[in-house]
Parts: structure tokens; C-alpha cells; sequence
């Protein structure tokens, strides 16, 4: 495969402003709490609503704003205590994980709905036990969800934060701050890219973290985009494509792992061969997209 450019983010696509903080702008300690403390409500209200709808999407939406805390927390983790943004954001991953256990088997069972017709009566002999899994699964995540507390977790998180932060005796202008953060994830994203560029194709974990890598920098420049100023539209518009490319190439890598692992639970109801062959072939041409992404960034 050939190498890809490294210029994910372009420097005409940075803005160019002096990086001296105009007059009365807050630090990036003080901060912190108004970027944090509406996506800890959004989660815990997220958390709420699963508590009362078994839907997909309050699934998705509370990892989603997970995933926006743990980019966060990861954004601010040079002016926290040693340990405090790591052990923060294994606390972030450890709920999407709950969540998406089940997230795992919405997905499988939304794409298996899209096959050829050659594995459909496959697929709907093999429904109710993909049906029964997934609200063994939803039992089992909304149960873990709901022992963790995540009101409490959360809101304990988002004050040991701010204190440390609004007592901390540095201060660095906010916009200063965005623009270093931003360009270290930036640099993140590079070499995921070169990575990924010179691996094989069989090596999913290395356009895994394109993926990762990816989200993470389109979070943190719509956190931070009032702050830097425009410019960042053609920026954002090539992190929505990878997101979106690699992230349809992980929903069939996880959907074909998810199937494979549970192939004797559902064998009762029909041989799993042909939906799988699908996962496989969908994989490889979903892997071919994803490289031929990476060749043009």
C-alpha cells in the first residue's frame, strides 16, 4: 500500500491569528468546568434514559457522550494532577463499554437486515436468538450502568476537575491552550495515518486507530472552534469522512467477531456460515474503502 501524506489537517485550514489572548479571555483552567459541566449532564441524562427505553439510539447517544468526555478529559490532562485525567478517562471507557455491549448486537442485527437475498431466510431464522442476546445484553448493561452510580461518578469527576484546577497556581491563556491540544492530536492522527498506511490490510488494530485518532481531533476542534477562530470547516469535513469510512469498516469487523463468538448459541435456530461469508466479504470491501481514504488524506 502506498505511504499516505501525513497533512491530515493542512496548515491553510489552521487559522492565523496571534496566539496572544485578547483582553479579559479566561484561562484554560477557568474553563474548563463550561466545556465539562454540559457533556456530564448530557451523560447523566443519557444514563437516565436507558434506565427507560431499551432503544438503540439512547444506547448510542450515551456513548457518544462518553467518548466526548473521555477526548475532554484527555484535552485537559497536562494541567491535572499525574494520574487524574488517565484514571478519569478509563472511567469514561469502562461506561461505553457497558453500553456497548449491547450497542454491539443493535448493529449486527441492523446490518444482517441489509443482506443479499441469497443468506435472508438465514437471518430470519437466526432473529429471535440475536433478539433474545441482545436483551440478555441490555439486562446485562443497564444493570452495570445503573450499580456504577453515573450521576455520582460522574459529577465527583467533573469537581475533583475543577478543583484542582481553579486552585492550581499556573494559568495559561485558553486560546494558547486549545492550539497546543489541538495540535498535538493533530500529530496523533499523522501517524496513525502513516501507520496505517504501511500496514497490511489484514491489520485492522492500525486503521482502528486512524479511527480513534480521528474522533478524537474532530471533538476537540468543535470544542474548541469558538476559541480558535474559523477556518477548521475543511478540517472537520475530512474527520466526518474517516469517521464515517472507518467507522463502517469497524461496524462489520465487530459484527463479524460478535457472530463468530456466538455461532453454538445461535446454531440452534441456523447454521451462521452464509450471514458470516457476508461479514467477511463486506469486511474486505469496507477495509479497500478505508485504504483508499487513506491514500488521498
Amino acid at each position: 500500500m502506498k505511504q499516505a501524506s501525513p497533512k491530515v489537517i493542512r496548515k491553510a485550514d489552521r487559522p492565523t491569528e496571534n496566539d496572544s489572548p485578547a483582553v479579559g479571555q479566561p484561562s484554560a483552567q477557568a474553563a474548563f468546568t463550561s466545556f465539562a459541566a454540559p457533556l456530564v449532564d448530557d451523560a447523566i441524562g443519557y444514563a437516565h434514559a436507558v434506565r427507560e427505553d431499551a432503544s438503540p439510539e439512547a444506547l448510542h447517544k450515551l456513548r457518544v457522550s462518553l467518548r466526548r468526555l473521555r477526548s475532554l478529559w484527555w484535552a485537559f490532562e497536562p494541567l491535572l494532577d499525574k494520574g487524574e485525567g488517565t484514571r478519569q478517562r478509563a472511567l469514561y471507557k469502562y461506561l461505553a463499554t457497558a453500553a456497548g455491549k449491547t450497542r454491539d448486537w443493535d448493529i449486527l442485527i441492523e446490518l444482517l437486515a441489509q443482506e443479499d437475498v441469497s443468506v435472508r431466510t438465514e437471518v430470519r431464522e437466526m432473529a429471535p436468538k440475536m433478539g433474545e442476546a441482545r436483551d440478555n445484553a441490555f439486562t446485562a448493561s443497564r444493570e452495570t450502568l445503573s450499580n456504577a452510580d453515573v450521576k455520582h461518578l460522574l459529577r465527583e469527576a467533573l469537581t475533583s476537575a475543577s478543583t484542582t484546577l481553579n486552585t492550581s497556581n499556573q494559568r495559561m491563556p485558553l486560546r494558547k491552550f486549545a492550539k497546543q491540544r489541538v495540535a498535538a492530536s493533530e500529530r496523533s492522527l499523522r501517524k496513525s495515518v502513516r501507520r496505517a498506511a504501511r500496514a497490511r490490510r489484514s491489520n485492522y488494530p492500525a486503521f482502528h486507530a486512524v479511527r480513534k485518532a480521528g474522533k478524537k481531533l474532530r471533538y476537540l476542534l468543535e470544542f474548541f472552534e469558538p476559541i480558535l477562530g474559523g477556518g477548521r470547516k475543511r478540517a472537520l469535513k475530512r474527520l466526518k469522512q474517516i469517521q464515517k469510512r472507518f467507522g463502517a469498516l469497524n461496524d462489520f469487523v465487530a459484527s463479524e467477531m460478535l457472530l463468530r463468538e456466538n455461532a453454538s448459541l445461535l446454531s440452534a435456530s441456523s447454521d451462521t456460515e452464509a450471514a458470516l461469508h457476508w461479514l467477511k466479504q463486506e469486511r474486505k470491501r469496507r477495509m479497500r474503502a478505508a485504504a483508499g481514504l487513506l491514500r488521498k488524506l
